[in-house]
Order: C-alpha cells, then sequence, then structure tokens
C-alpha cells in the first residue's frame, strides 16, 4: 500500500510539473500568434459569407428603412466575372404580349423623332419605332404605310422633280440633298407616272440654266430601263450591273413609279437578320393615339393600313378616359397590341391591365420635353418607376416599357436590370439622319 501510494504521489506531481512547464511557455509572443491565428480564421471565414458586397434591388426598393425615390444616376451596377464573348449575349426581349424584339429599343412618340424613316430603321436593328400623332390621320396612315411597304434595298420614297422644273432650280436640289440624279414624273411625286430620269450628265456643260426645262434634257421614258413592280433585289441589282445603270425605276403595269434602285446602294445593302417582321414580312411599326372620341376613328384608320400596335399617349395614363379607349379597342379589333400609359406606380399599373392593355409605358415628368412634374407636380424618379411597376407587370405577363430619362447606352442597361422589357428612347435619337425635319 505504501509503494502504491507513493507511487501515485510520484505521478500526480509530474502531472503538476507538466502543466506548470505549459503555463511557463505561454509567453506574450506565442499568445499573440494564437490570437492572430484564431481572428485570420475567422476573417476569411466571414469573406467567404460577404462575398456578395451589393445590394439587391429588393434591399433597395423594398427596404421599409428607406423610402426615397431613385434615378437612374443613383444607381450603380457592380460588375461581375466575365465567361461568355459578346456573340453570345441575348437580347430578346417583348415590346408587348404579342411582339417580340430582339433589340430592346423602340423609338419614342415625338414629332422631332419617329416618322417612317425612323421606324423603319429601327425595325431593320430589331427594335420598333412608333409614329407620332401630331398629323392628320391621313399623314399618319401614310407613315404607317410606309413602313409596312417598305423592302430592303428599295428606295420607297425618291425625291421626284416635274419635267417643268428649270435646271438652275435643280442645281439648287442638287446642293441641297446630296445627289445628282432624280425620276421625273408627271407632277413631281412619288406614285405618279414616269416620264424620264435625270443625271448629272444630261445637264453638265448646258447654257440658259434659268431658262433650260428638265423635260428638254431628260432621258426619256422610252429610253430607259425599267423593272416592274414585284422584282425580286438581286435581279434588280443584276439588270444594275449588266446595263451599267446608275439608277434604275421601279413601275407598275400603268408605268407608275413605286420604288428606285440606285447603284450607289449596292454596296450598302445588307442582311438584317435582327430585324422585326410580322408573319407576312413586313417590318412592324406602332402608331400613337390620344384619347379624344376622334381617335377611334384614327384608330380604325390605322388598323386598316396594318399597324401592328398601338400606344395611346398621354402623360398620365390612369384616367377614365384611358380606360375607355383601352376597353374599346380591345373589343374592337382583340387581336391588335395596346400598350397603354404613362403609369408610375402599382396601382396605375393594375388599373390597366384589369382593362386588357398588352404593355405598359412607364414615366411620368422625366422626359427631355416633359413637365409633369413641374406643372403638376406628379411623377416619380425613374428607377423607381420602373421597378414598382415591373414588380406587378410581372406577375400578369405584361411587359413594360421605360420611358424616359435615356441619355447613354448605361441606363437603357439599367432599365433593362430593374425590369423593363424595352427602353423607349426621345432625345438620344433626335437630330439624327433618320429623324423628321432639317438640322
Amino acid at each position: 500500500m505504501a509503494v502504491a501510494a507513493a507511487a501515485a504521489s510520484i505521478a500526480v506531481g509530474q502531472v503538476a510539473r507538466t502543466d506548470k512547464r505549459k503555463d511557463r511557455s505561454r509567453s506574450p509572443r506565442g499568445q499573440a500568434k494564437s490570437e492572430s491565428d484564431a481572428k485570420i480564421t475567422h476573417d476569411v471565414n466571414k469573406a467567404e459569407v460577404d462575398l456578395l458586397d451589393g445590394h439587391s434591388a429588393e434591399d433597395i426598393f423594398r427596404s421599409s428603412q428607406n423610402r426615397s425615390g431613385y434615378t437612374y444616376d443613383d444607381l450603380i451596377c457592380l460588375p461581375g466575372h466575365i465567361a461568355f464573348g459578346v456573340h453570345d449575349v441575348c437580347l430578346d426581349s417583348r415590346f408587348s404580349k404579342g411582339i417580340t424584339l430582339k433589340t430592346p429599343i423602340v423609338s419614342s412618340p415625338m414629332d422631332t423623332v419617329t416618322e417612317h424613316k425612323m421606324a423603319i430603321a429601327m425595325a431593320l436593328q430589331g427594335g420598333i419605332g412608333v409614329i407620332h400623332t401630331n398629323l392628320t390621320v391621313d399623314a399618319q396612315v401614310d407613315e404607317v404605310m410606309q413602313v409596312k411597304k417598305f423592302k430592303n434595298g428599295f428606295i420607297t420614297d425618291p425625291i421626284c422633280i416635274r419635267p417643268t422644273m428649270t435646271l438652275s432650280e435643280l442645281d439648287e436640289l442638287r446642293r441641297k440633298h446630296g445627289f445628282t440624279g432624280f425620276p421625273v414624273t408627271d407632277d413631281g411625286r412619288m406614285g405618279s407616272k414616269l416620264v424620264g430620269l435625270v443625271t448629272k450628265r444630261d445637264t453638265d456643260f448646258l447654257d440658259n440654266r434659268a431658262s433650260t426645262q428638265v423635260s428638254a434634257v431628260m432621258k426619256k421614258f422610252a429610253d430607259l430601263a425599267v423593272a416592274d413592280e414585284g422584282v425580286e433585289l438581286a435581279k434588280a441589282n443584276q439588270i444594275l450591273r449588266e446595263k451599267k445603270l446608275g439608277k434604275l425605276p421601279i413601275i407598275t403595269a400603268g408605268g407608275r413609279l413605286v420604288a428606285l434602285v440606285a447603284r450607289t446602294d449596292l454596296r450598302k445593302q445588307a442582311d438584317f437578320p435582327l430585324a422585326t417582321k410580322d408573319k407576312n414580312g413586313s417590318l412592324m411599326v406602332a402608331a400613337a393615339i390620344g384619347t379624344r372620341p376622334a381617335d377611334r376613328d384614327r384608330v380604325r384608320a390605322l388598323v386598316a393600313a396594318g399597324v401592328d400596335a398601338i400606344i395611346v399617349d398621354s402623360s398620365q395614363g390612369d384616367s377614365t378616359f384611358q380606360h375607355d379607349i383601352i376597353r374599346w379597342m380591345k373589343a374592337e379589333f382583340p387581336e391588335l397590341q395596346v400598350v397603354g400609359g404613362n403609369v408610375v406606380t402599382r396601382q396605375q399599373a393594375k388599373h390597366l391591365i384589369e382593362c386588357g392593355v398588352d404593355g405598359l409605358r412607364v414615366g411620368m415628368g422625366i422626359g427631355s420635353i416633359c413637365t409633369t412634374q413641374e406643372v403638376c407636380a406628379c411623377g416619380r424618379a425613374q428607377a423607381s418607376a420602373v421597378y414598382n411597376v415591373a414588380k406587378v407587370a410581372r406577375a400578369y405577363g405584361i411587359p413594360i416599357l421605360a420611358d424616359g430619362g435615356i441619355s447613354s447606352p448605361g441606363h437603357i442597361v439599367k432599365a433593362l436590370c430593374l425590369g423593363a422589357g424595352a427602353a423607349m428612347c426621345g432625345s438620344l435619337l433626335a437630330g439624327t439622319e433618320e429623324t423628321p425635319g432639317e438640322y
């Protein structure tokens, strides 16, 4: 027993001495290293959790702690990892429930932005143009028809001249437009009977330009090479090359001019795989209307001309007047795509959705020429408007157009990120070659 007790005592003493040696080994330097290792491990774990250091749209717009309105310039998209090329990017989107776009850009229905030239250019590139309503019914119908009749490579609205025009007047016309050859028709209008063609070589070195008329020097109809209406572009180009022509008129069986093909356009002609087309292969186009009773006759005329969509053009879209005309259009023309607006709140959007719209236009008081916020004290910061309306519209399968406040490509990207199906651009396009008027 004594031996066992002694052995136990020795063992306890050894353990005690070992513990004391361990305690003595914990120097300040050792403790600091241990704490540093623990901190690094903690920080790494925390960093892995906090890699997503931005904010989601839900955090920004729906937080109970934040009731601010945001514009596009208040927000920025954080970059991520890129594992694809530009050719892999798909921008397919929707203008309305029944119209898809390859390029999510829409030209605004402003009289300084969209008539047939802009609408054609937008549709060829995969977007769509909206013909403005500051026109007579007949003029707006004509703009729509020019888009629907357009064929790539054919000049469907050439400048025509009268046979009685003098050479001095022709010289001024050439300086103004920058080209030298013109078709000559009975009354100087497109669609009239073709009587000849005048080019620079016909008028060079001639005197008495103030008194000499075009009819005296032009190449007469009987001597012209022409093609019949309906000719394919490839065939028309072949005629141009084989006969070494500068211009080839396209005429009806009755001799009326319907188009022109120019040699200078041969190099410009290209395929447009993204083009927005209807089931018949024609370019798609939209038109704007108001909410007055007379606009119902305008709608009938536009539908007869082949318009693909109608946008109700109003700064305040949630009105009984717009509700009534939307319901009437959807009852009268069920297949017609109708875009309502403008709206900026979820409740406004819900009211128009209940009326049967196929799309919504979002924005109030933030366009380049819009004064709704200043005059009526109504509106909303555009980023907040787009996000909130898109949230409710998406639940019903309704695309939205972000209208206004777009002054750069970056704004378009932000609008799409916030839920827009397409961005409607006005001032961004104004002053370009395709816009109405002269600059």
